[in-house]
């Protein structure tokens, strides 16, 4: 199977993820895939710390984190990294690690080996 540059994109940010955040990663899938000249888009959902369900998009340039609770309902995390060109990617995965860690009770982490 051949991949567009959108998906391309959307795999380089999946092993981005799992180079930083490794074991703290579980399975992920690329949705809503845009691929036009004018228009990229796309959405990763990944489970993370095997705790939340993780939703990244990524529109024309710009990328950002939420917690996927229920169907349709979601908490943004901070990041400051916010375009996709500019990022540095290790500067985002440990803010988003830091951002989930915030929210995980410190016995879970510390039973699985993350804190």
């Amino acid at each position: 199977m051949e991949l567009n540059k959108t998906e391309e994109m959307a795999m380089k940010i999946i092993r981005e993820l799992r180079g930083h955040m490794k074991n703290k990663i579980g399975s992920s899938e690329i949705n809503n895939v845009v691929d036009d000249n004018n228009h990229r888009a796309f959405s990763i959902n990944f489970q993370a710390y095997n705790y939340f369900c993780i939703l990244l998009n990524y529109d024309r340039g710009r990328i950002g984190c939420s917690i996927q609770y229920g169907e349709k309902s979601f908490i943004g995390l901070e990041n400051s990294q916010k375009w996709y060109e500019q990022a540095d990617f290790d500067i985002f995965c440990k803010e988003l690690q830091e951002q989930l860690e915030l929210r995980i009770p410190d016995k879970f982490l510390e039973a699985n080996g993350w804190k």
